[in-house]
């Protein structure tokens, strides 16, 4: 196998993202630039400052990552850059920047679908623990703030096809928990707020119906005819129930409160957080937290018993979730499925993901031609 080092370009959403990956499996620099701060006023991603904060952490980023893994722009063998999904503007800094680094070295330049970028994090890491054995059937989870997909994976030559057997038809699970944490005035991103106050409540105080799937995919996608069941999932539902659980509980005031307090902090800590939120508070994110894992590992695992599939891959930044990874271990174990995780560093969006998805295609010499473009809606296939 050929000794190649691929610089990896990540601008998909709210982090710029550089690194260098030596053949698919050793990280010789992995830099990746936050935009949290521009966007907690908000409390959420504006389309349009991520853009723009990637216009301008983009140069030295990749700059940083070259030094870091003693590379220069001429050594690199490759160029590597996510295509879609994402925002449309957002890729289109790293595109543009990717080509013309292409262009001006000579370097091929490959093009590589963000979601399987996240499946090859958990590739990347078991390669280097020294574990290169894979059996297939190998069902993926993708789960982070704008995408939950399950996908049957199967090899092809050097690289992988995919089947996309489930998706979210609304919200995406890292969005349904940003949102609800908006919705207590706990800030933005919520996720990890919620993992961490959710063991100081109690999980069973509020009874969240499991979702129930009857409308349409507001998503537009269609439903693409194969042989497989599908395993869909919906959030919307959830953050709607949460909502008129504050509602009917006058808990109003208190998250008006606990808004007000936070505001006031520069940078708080989970003291801060843990501190402002009262017994209801801290049972309600409990009970929503249960639901959301309940909802993802059953559907999950209902997929991998229906498929037979032989190993698990569940990766994106809710796999970050310490609640959702025991969850996945024990019920995983229970049914001899082994289950298998990317780091926390490389469950969130990152460029080494991308590098590392790049190997396969660089190896059968499937280059990108100049003229591709950002696909905000990019299909996994």
């Amino acid at each position: 196998m050929p000794d190649a080092s691929i610089l990896g370009i990540e601008s998909s959403c709210d982090e710029t993202a550089a690194a260098v990956v030596r053949s698919g499996e050793q990280i010789l620099s992995n830099v990746v630039a936050s935009q949290i701060a521009t966007h907690q006023p908000y409390g959420g991603v504006v389309p349009e400052l991520a853009s723009r904060e990637h216009l301008r952490a983009i140069v030295p980023v990749v700059r940083q990552a070259l030094a870091e893994a003693n590379q220069t722009y001429n050594s690199i063998d490759a160029i590597a850059v996510t295509q879609g999904p994402g925002l449309a503007g957002a890729l289109m800094v790293g595109i543009s920047y990717a080509k013309a680094l292409a262009f001006a070295l000579e370097k091929p330049l490959i093009a590589v679908n963000h979601l399987e970028g996240h499946i090859h994090a958990v590739l990347l890491e078991e390669r280097q623990k020294g574990n290169h054995e894979l059996q297939f059937p190998l069902l993926a989870l993708v789960v982070s703030g704008g995408h939950t997909h399950l996908y049957l994976a199967s090899q092809k030559n050097e690289g992988w096809t995919y089947e996309n057997i489930g998706h979210t038809r609304d919200d995406a699970a890292g969005e349904a928990f940003d949102k609800v944490a908006k919705l207590l005035g706990l800030g933005y991103p919520g996720g990890p707020i919620i993992d961490r106050l959710a063991p100081h409540g109690d999980p069973t105080a509020v009874k969240f119906p499991p979702a129930q799937i009857k409308h349409r995919d507001r998503r537009g996608r269609k439903e693409t005819e194969t042989d497989n069941p599908r395993f869909d999932f919906s959030y919307s539902g959830i953050k709607t129930a949460v909502l008129r659980y504050i509602e009917v509980h006058a808990m109003a005031h208190s998250i008006q409160i606990r808004r007000q307090a936070l505001a006031k902090i520069q940078r708080p800590k989970f003291e801060d957080y843990l501190a402002n939120c009262d017994r209801q508070t801290l049972d309600l994110v409990a009970s929503f937290q249960r639901a959301m894992i309940e909802d993802l590992v059953g559907k999950t695992l209902a997929a991998a018993r229906s498929l037979d599939a032989a190993m698990l891959f569940v990766t994106g930044g809710v796999a970050a979730n310490n609640e959702l990874r025991k969850t996945f271990e024990r019920d995983g174990a229970q049914e001899g499925l082994p289950v298998y995780f990317p780091s926390r560093p490389l469950s969130t969006d990152n460029a080494a993901m991308i590098a590392a998805a790049a190997f396969p295609k660089f190896l059968a010499k499937d280059f990108a031609a100049m003229d591709f473009s950002a696909e905000a809606s990019l299909v996994l296939r």
